[in-house]
């Protein structure tokens, strides 16, 4: 049963990630945005998937209109930075420099927890039952839940780190995850790279020993009618 406190801890305390693909034609730019508060820990993994030599400029701009960073030609990066002040944050993709191509990119966008919103959870041990109250992020509503347990009494205190050690250690399990999905994403979109240029690669290949083969064979055709011509008696009438 400790499994399904753990699991139930975890849930309540699942950052926010969401992973977008997104086309950037040429001479356009698209931005997307972020609202937060003071203290929360922001982060951006992006990578660029297809188009031209996969390539993107990118622009992260504060509330206060500053750009934070610029960064010119990256085909991918990953940047993570708390919010110094509350309002948006802004994230920007430019193919301005691309003449014809546009570019398709992998990114997502990380939302930790502030400073001034931490997360409590409560354990209440009687007659043999512990409850676990945790409460989640803002955007979700919180849950109660009972779990029975035989001649045991649970604390937080067993774990040797006050009431926060759980509570702790499942965020950076949490943290650990987001890191693996953000890697098995970034995998996929390398792997869809190198499978595009292996197939275009193969089509070469393939063509090109077609093209050698009808060459081969008409060089045949070409040299058994020549010497055929050669040989052949002309009779005088």
């Amino acid at each position: 049963m400790n499994f399904l406190i753990y699991v139930l801890s975890f849930i309540s305390l699942w950052e926010a990630a969401r992973a977008y693909f997104i086309t950037v034609d040429a001479h356009a730019e698209e931005c997307f945005f972020e609202r937060v508060t003071a203290g929360t820990k922001l982060g951006l993994a992006f990578e660029v998937a297809e188009g031209g030599f996969l390539d993107i400029d990118l622009r992260i701009i504060g509330p206060d209109n500053k750009v934070l960073h610029e960064g010119e030609r990256e085909s991918n990066g990953r940047y993570t930075f708390p919010a110094a002040m509350d309002g948006v944050y802004t994230y920007c993709f430019s193919n301005k420099m691309s003449t014809m191509t546009p570019k398709s990119i992998m990114f997502s966008m990380d939302v930790g927890d502030s400073d001034e919103k931490k997360e409590h959870g409560e354990v209440e041990a009687a007659n043999d039952t512990v409850h676990v109250l945790p409460k989640f992020e803002p955007r979700q509503e919180s849950f109660n839940e009972s779990v029975a347990f035989s001649n045991f009494t649970y604390s937080f205190r067993s774990f040797g780190g006050g009431d926060n050690k759980l509570e702790d250690m499942i965020k950076e399990l949490s943290a650990a995850l987001s890191g693996v999905k953000h890697e098995q994403d970034y995998m996929e979109v390398r792997e869809r790279i190198h499978r595009s240029i292996n197939d275009n690669t193969n089509s070469r290949v393939v063509m090109w020993s077609f093209f050698e083969a009808v060459v081969l064979v008409s060089m045949t055709l070409g040299q058994v009618y020549y010497l055929k011509q050669f040989f052949e008696v002309r009779r005088v009438v």
